[in-house]
């Protein structure tokens, strides 16, 4: 590792502080470039990283190997181990709307759960809740008795650490109170396996893959999709999902925009008339 990426090492992890993953991801990143090129990375022009960085397919991948970089000779610039301003340009990434499902769609998985097992109840629950409080599976699996707060819930465990509140639809609370009056154990914690130990996150994708044939994130797509479909305000929504920029929130605006113009099309006697 040269020099110039060691004192960029120490920077982000030491000045800036980042995360011991974040960190990771930079020397792995910068570390591999100067390992494949023989050279270290203040020595090389945009042409040959580019070169290197071609191995990479995936737009997403890249970008993130790109930030990298620039971040690196950012700082080089900045404490004038270079006086070139380097800055690679980023790989365009077409926009993808998120994935949802109707509230049809959902209501018919759920009645294909049988209700009569724990196992089932809990399902049931589980479903409920995610598309009822649009939380991040993470939020949802680290629940605990106390979060739950009559009609409301605590979101404690957030990301970013920012907490928020969210209310609970009452047939979700209705569900959720049901499953955990069958819990035979009572340990604060709401979602359970069967070994009666917390719910992994495996667990959770693999019970609304079974039911739905999606991730359990695209519930919290679902629930911010029908609320701005409902007319929901853009930063009530924002505020809903514990999103840190209302840019975030906006995506989907363009869903609510595809399904107006889907409707005019349909429902307007001019949309089928060609003049």
């Amino acid at each position: 590792m040269s020099n110039e990426l060691e004192a960029f090492i120490e920077y982000v992890s030491v000045i800036k502080a980042l995360s011991k993953k974040s960190v990771q991801a930079y020397s792995s990143d910068l570390s591999a470039l100067e390992q494949t090129l023989g050279k270290p990375l203040i020595e090389l022009d945009s042409a040959s990283l580019f070169s290197a960085l071609g191995i990479y397919k995936n737009r997403r991948t890249l970008n993130r190997k790109l930030s990298s970089v620039n971040a690196f000779f950012d700082f080089c610039y900045k404490n004038r181990f270079s006086d070139k301003k380097t800055k690679l340009k980023f790989s365009k990434i077409p926009k993808l709307l998120p994935k949802f499902l109707s509230y049809k769609e959902i209501q018919n998985a759920l009645d294909l759960i049988d209700k009569s097992t724990i196992t089932g109840l809990r399902d049931y629950a589980l479903i409920l809740f995610l598309y009822a409080t649009g939380t991040r599976i993470s939020e949802c699996l680290a629940l605990k008795r106390e979060d739950i707060e009559g009609e409301w819930l605590h979101v404690r465990h957030a990301k970013g650490e920012k907490e928020r509140m969210v209310p609970i639809a009452k047939v979700a609370i209705k569900a959720l109170q049901s499953y955990l009056n069958e819990k035979k154990r009572d340990d604060g914690v709401v979602w359970s396996n069967y070994k009666g130990t917390r719910l992994s996150r495996i667990s959770a994708y693999k019970i609304t893959q079974k039911y739905l044939g999606v991730s359990p994130h695209v519930l919290r797509h679902s629930y911010a999709t029908s609320l701005i479909s409902g007319g929901a305000d853009l930063r009530v929504v924002q505020e809903l999902l514990g999103h840190a920029s209302l840019l975030t929130t906006q995506i989907y605006t363009h869903i609510q925009r595809q399904d107006l113009k889907e409707t005019v099309e349909v429902c307007h006697p001019m949309a089928k008339e060609s003049l």
